[in-house]
């Protein structure tokens, strides 16, 4: 049977292949199909951001209408079959001419009820694909396959490996980037400058340069970014060799966030590399860069001792991270 119009409705919180089957399903038998994404002010992920995902993965796709409706109808303390009553009076209201519904929760008989429609059930089980957006809001690992491509960079966690020079940062950086099989985002400031004769006029568009790296390998990294450095680390070099900090480096610093911080010690050698030139102020610019966490209250897990410790202290944390 065909039917005139469709109607899907959720919270695509996030949308996830589950979804987009579902989408699919009943797209296949209407000729139109609403999907309606609800949101309240408290949902965890923005209704804008969830909004866009849906509209995106659906661009292509004339015959289906994504809109966003404020669930301001739906009182948790009900019971089902009454609940769904004031679900039906807002559905009759702002979809007036559907003539089918689709869905795969147990809403679906007691909602069919009350607007005398056929409810279409798609996988109420979860066989055919088996995830919630529940389980990936919690566990976005374990599902990672389920998150389409536009919506994985929003549960990326971004690692930065932070101090002063010569701690191992890149080296580090690269290992676990091939060991995670994802992208890596070295200091821009390395393919910038080529000696320490620099101008506050560089070093804002070191900041911009490193900020819009970030975002960018945000977009296509594989569960963890590895990043080796961080506007703060900008910022200190900033006052360290001009006495000054450019003030769009401290609004460039909020675009983005770090979800777990590394501050590597100095009890490793220091290695002169053409511009390394602090080795001999090694503890008084560890003692900035630890000062730049503190005083933001950024957490972070210090890392020390011999290499194959500083790697299993590294690797061990963002093992917990991930499957916590």
């Amino acid at each position: 049977m065909h039917f005139t119009h469709g109607l899907i409705f959720g919270k695509f919180m996030p949308v996830h292949a589950g979804h987009l089957a579902l989408i699919e399903f009943a797209a296949r038998q209407c000729s139109h199909l609403t999907v309606s994404m609800s949101y309240t002010p408290d949902d965890p992920i923005a209704p804008a951001l969830r909004l866009e995902w849906l509209r995106s993965l659906l661009a292509d796709r004339p015959a289906i209408e994504v809109v966003s409706e404020p669930d301001d109808f739906h009182d948790p303390a009900l019971p089902l079959w009454e609940a769904t009553k004031t679900w039906a009076t807002f559905i009759r209201q702002r979809f007036p001419d559907i003539d089918v519904f689709f869905c795969s929760e147990a809403y679906g008989e007691p909602l069919s009820a009350h607007l005398g429609l056929p409810c279409i059930y798609f996988d109420p089980d979860r066989t055919n694909v088996p995830v919630s957006a529940t389980l990936i809001r919690h566990h976005p690992f374990q599902y990672w396959e389920y998150i389409p491509a536009v919506v994985r960079p929003y549960f990326v966690k971004r690692i930065c490996l932070y101090g002063p020079e010569s701690v191992g940062k890149t080296t580090t950086g690269k290992q676990l980037a091939d060991y995670y099989q994802t992208s890596f985002v070295q200091e821009v400031a390395r393919d910038m400058l080529f000696d320490n004769e620099f101008t506050l006029e560089d070093i804002i568009r070191i900041g911009y340069a490193q900020t819009q790296a970030v975002l960018e390998a945000t977009k296509t990294a594989n569960k963890l970014l590895i990043c080796d450095t961080d506007v703060i680390t900008t910022e200190l070099y900033s006052q360290i060799y001009l006495n000054e900090v450019p003030p769009v480096l401290y609004e460039l610093e909020k675009q983005v966030h770090y979800d777990q911080y590394f501050l590597l010690d100095i009890d490793v050698p220091w290695v002169a590399d053409g511009l390394r030139d602090l080795g001999h102020r090694r503890q008084e610019i560890f003692n900035s860069f630890k000062a730049a966490l503190d005083e933001r209250g950024i957490p972070y897990i210090r890392v020390s001792g011999d290499w194959p410790t500083r790697w299993q202290t590294i690797v061990e944390a963002i093992e917990k991270m991930m499957n916590g």
